[in-house]
């Protein structure tokens, strides 16, 4: 009986739970040499995931989560994520990481290329940005947008020129640097190892900050589409209430998904064309399975490999001029 691709992304939960477990126990306890594990939980499925999978490589008591909010956090964020660290059993901490944030200058250096646009800009405004391209049906190239929204007035959108764009995209990524940051303090004193929580969709299209959520000692569900993260979610007995939750940056003001900001396709769609793309599958056959036209997965197989070429220095490691021998790798 022909399977569709949608069908080869289901797992055995059960059986990629313990590949993962104990494949984390030996990165973790052998080749890291590390008693245990630091996850910063953002009350998301793949970082929910991500603990769930810490607890059955080593145990609760050797896991710590961390929530680090800020002050554009949304606070559901970090009950979620203290919900399920409690029922894991594991020790958590939250630290708000707003004053580190404010001595960095995040929020003044990305308000100061905002009011370049936008000069009325000011305290208790809420901010975001926003992809608007032309989708599946035009080869038009996404264009970027600062979206505003004054106290109790309507989201506008102001179209952002490439100097802003990079200071606001430099500015917000102190967030997640600063984060991981904290995440490493707790690893040194604890002799703990960082997890990082990027699923396949995330790592192989660039998703992630250098230095930031993209710095981790190992990377357990990379390889695991978003769809498949779910599935994990819901054997480890992940809450309802962060499955069903949208998948979010949380790193601006105003709401934000990740489908408005990065990726062109619902993430459940992405994931079956991405495989196909990896299959070597034809336009055709997907846009059949999918229900869309071929000229539209052709252009959807554009975006991945556009977006791979683009993002591919940031999975690089740090560059030599020679190799240096009997070095185990580059710091």
């Amino acid at each position: 009986m022909a399977t569709t691709i949608a069908d080869r992304l289901e797992l055995d939960a059960a059986a990629e739970t313990r590949r993962i477990a104990e494949a984390l126990r030996v990165q973790v306890g052998q080749t890291l040499r590390r008693t245990g594990i630091v996850v910063a939980m953002s009350g998301g499925v793949d970082s929910s995931v991500c603990a769930g999978l810490a607890v059955q490589a080593v145990g609760p008591r050797h896991v710590l989560g961390l929530g680090l909010p800020e002050r554009e956090s949304d606070p559901q964020s970090l009950a979620l994520a203290r919900d399920w660290a409690e029922r894991l059993g594991i020790e958590f901490l939250a630290e708000d990481v707003t004053a580190i944030l404010e001595a960095s200058g995040c929020y003044e250096r990305r308000d100061a290329a905002v009011r370049r646009l936008v000069p009325e800009y000011a305290p208790g405004w809420r901010s975001k940005l926003v992809l608007d391209g032309g989708g599946l049906d035009s080869d038009r190239l996404n264009v970027c947008f600062i979206a505003v929204q004054p106290p109790g007035q309507d989201v506008r959108k102001v179209r952002l020129p490439a100097r802003e764009l990079r200071e606001i995209v430099a500015a917000t990524n102190f967030k997640q640097r600063i984060r991981t940051m904290l995440a490493y303090h707790h690893a040194d004193r604890l002799n703990y190892a960082v997890v990082g929580t990027p699923n396949r969709l995330e790592y192989d299209q660039g998703f992630f900050v250098k230095g930031g959520d993209g710095l981790a000692d190992v990377k357990p569900i990379a390889h695991l589409y978003k769809s498949q993260v779910y599935q994990l979610a819901e054997f480890l007995g992940v809450p309802v209430a962060i499955r069903a939750r949208t998948p979010t940056t949380d790193t601006y003001s105003l709401p934000q998904t990740q489908e408005e900001f990065f990726f062109s396709l619902p993430l459940g769609t992405l994931d079956v064309v991405l495989q196909a793309r990896n299959e070597g599958r034809s336009a055709a056959a997907v846009a059949a399975e999918l229900g869309y036209r071929p000229e539209q997965i052709e252009r959807a197989y554009r975006e991945i490999e556009h977006k791979r070429a683009v993002t591919r220095p940031l999975h690089l490691t740090s560059l030599l001029v020679a190799p240096v021998p009997d070095v185990g790798g580059n710091a």
